[in-house]
C-alpha cells in the first residue's frame, strides 16, 4: 500500500452521486486525528497504471472524491494492475475487458474514453448514482463483488423513477427504490435481497 496525491488519480468513471460524495465528506470532517488516520487507512483506493505512469483509480471514487472535499490531499492506494506499457487504445479495451471502467454519462450515455474527466474531483453528478447507493444503505439490496454493481442499480432506478429535483423528491425516491429493489422487477440484479430483506434506516 502506497500513498499519492489524490490530484493525480485518474477516474475511470464518468460520474459519480454528489449527495454520497457529501455524506462521507462530513463523515471525514467529523474526525481528526487517530480516527481520521484509520478511517482513511480503511479504504485504500485501488489502482491500475496506464500509458506514461498514469495512476487510474478503478474504484472508491466517492472516497477520493470526498477526502479531497474534506482537504485531504493524499489516500493510501493498493496496486491492482501495472498495463502502463500498452498504448493509450489498447489500454482502455483491456480496461473495459476487465470491466475495470464505466464509460457512461448521467443520463446512461456512452461517452468517448478521450471525454472521460481528468480528476476525481470533476465527476459529473447523477442523481441516480446517490438513489441506488442510499437504497443499498437502507437494506434494498446488498453489497457485492460484482464490478460495477451500483451503476447497474442506478440504471435500473433511472427507468423506473423520475429524476428527483430536490431533497424532498430524492427521500421519496429512496424510499420507492427500497420498494422497487425488492421487487419482482429487480431480480437478477446483484445483492438482490427480495421482499424478506432487512430493511435499514432511510433519510428523512
Amino acid at each position: 500500500m502506497k500513498i499519492v496525491q489524490i490530484k493525480r488519480l485518474r477516474p475511470t468513471q464518468a460520474t459519480h452521486g454528489r449527495r454520497e460524495v457529501q455524506q462521507k465528506t462530513g463523515e471525514y470532517v467529523a474526525l481528526e486525528g487517530h480516527d481520521l488516520d484509520m478511517a482513511i487507512a480503511s479504504k485504500p483506493i485501488p489502482v491500475v497504471l496506464g500509458p506514461g505512469g498514469d495512476v487510474f483509480a478503478i474504484d472508491y471514487h466517492h472516497v477520493a472524491a470526498a477526502l479531497w472535499a474534506a482537504q485531504i490531499e493524499k489516500a493510501p492506494v493498493v496496486l491492482v494492475s501495472d498495463i502502463s506499457s500498452l498504448s493509450v487504445n489498447d489500454f482502455w479495451l483491456e480496461m473495459e475487458n476487465k470491466r475495470w471502467t464505466y464509460p457512461y454519462n448521467a443520463h446512461g450515455g456512452r461517452i468517448s474514453f478521450s471525454n472521460m474527466p481528468r480528476h476525481v474531483y470533476e465527476l459529473e453528478n447523477d442523481e441516480y448514482r446517490s438513489v441506488a447507493g442510499f437504497v443499498r444503505d437502507a437494506g434494498g439490496y446488498e453489497k457485492t463483488t460484482v464490478p460495477l454493481e451500483e451503476f447497474r442499480w442506478a440504471d435500473f432506478f433511472r427507468a423506473n423513477i423520475p429524476l428527483p429535483e430536490s431533497d424532498e423528491d430524492f427521500a421519496s425516491a429512496v424510499r420507492h427504490g427500497v420498494n422497487l429493489a425488492k421487487g419482482e422487477l429487480a431480480i437478477g440484479l446483484p445483492g438482490f435481497v427480495g421482499p424478506e430483506g432487512k430493511q435499514k434506516q432511510q433519510p428523512d
